[in-house]
């Protein structure tokens, strides 16, 4: 990483083992230099459903998310559209999704102010990541301030605390995803216990390693990572 990404982004006040709250203002900055109104941050797992992803950051309000689909976002993130580390920039518009998604999503990508892109792919250490930039012009961005901006991103996600990636592969053991696809179906922890023959001290233990594998901060928001990444 050059030592101009380091200084903007010590700079701005960002400081190494960045939480979720920390990613979000750094793509916040980020986006506000490159002249976007929407980022994206995934991390894209090996052998999952939803195309292999996880959202870690991102600013697109709920409808327009729902509208266009998680997994053709992780599409869009794992398309030649994507720029790959240390290759050159390519701000792409709208009009370069045609034939990548159905013509119905490229539609809610316009309807909800997504026309044109800056997309990078990036590696740190084991874990893959798309990032993606968007606005509502057709103008497309400065290659030097999309290289930039890229560089920054990579920058801030190799800064990121672990508990936020989850580790390549499966984080969940058998035991673990059980206990977290009765609880997601209403279960209580008594009922878990019976069904599964444990006690029910073991039931919340199982997930209390879940709710930490997924970095979640209860069982609810657990059940609805493990659920959006297919692990349930």
């Amino acid at each position: 990483m050059s030592i101009d990404a380091s200084h903007t982004l010590r700079q701005s006040g960002y400081a190494p083992a960045l939480g979720r709250g920390d990613l979000v203002a750094i793509m916040r900055d980020i986006s506000t230099r490159l002249g976007a109104e929407h980022y994206m941050v995934l991390q894209c797992l090996a052998g999952r459903a939803n195309e292999d992803s996880r959202i870690l950051a991102c600013n697109w309000v709920f409808d327009s998310l729902q509208a266009v689909g998680q997994a053709h976002l992780a599409r869009i993130v794992r398309s030649h559209l994507a720029t790959a580390l240390g290759s050159h920039a390519r701000p792409f518009t709208l009009e370069c999704m045609a034939g990548l998604l159905p013509a119905e999503v490229v539609e809610s990508l316009e309807e909800n102010g997504h026309r044109s892109f800056a997309c990078q792919q990036l590696l740190i250490g084991q874990a893959r990541f798309g990032i993606l930039f968007s606005a509502a012009t057709r103008e497309l961005f400065d290659e030097a301030a999309a290289a930039h901006a890229h560089m920054i991103s990579c920058y801030a996600l190799s800064q990121i605390a672990p508990d936020l990636v989850v580790e390549p592969g499966d984080p969940l053991s058998e035991r673990e995803r059980e206990c977290l696809r009765w609880v997601s179906e209403g279960k209580t922890t008594d009922e878990v216990a019976m069904i599964l023959g444990v006690s029910s001290n073991t039931v919340n233990s199982y997930v209390t390693h879940a709710i930490q594998k997924l970095s979640a901060s209860n069982r609810a928001m657990a059940m609805a990572t493990a659920i959006r990444n297919g692990l349930i």
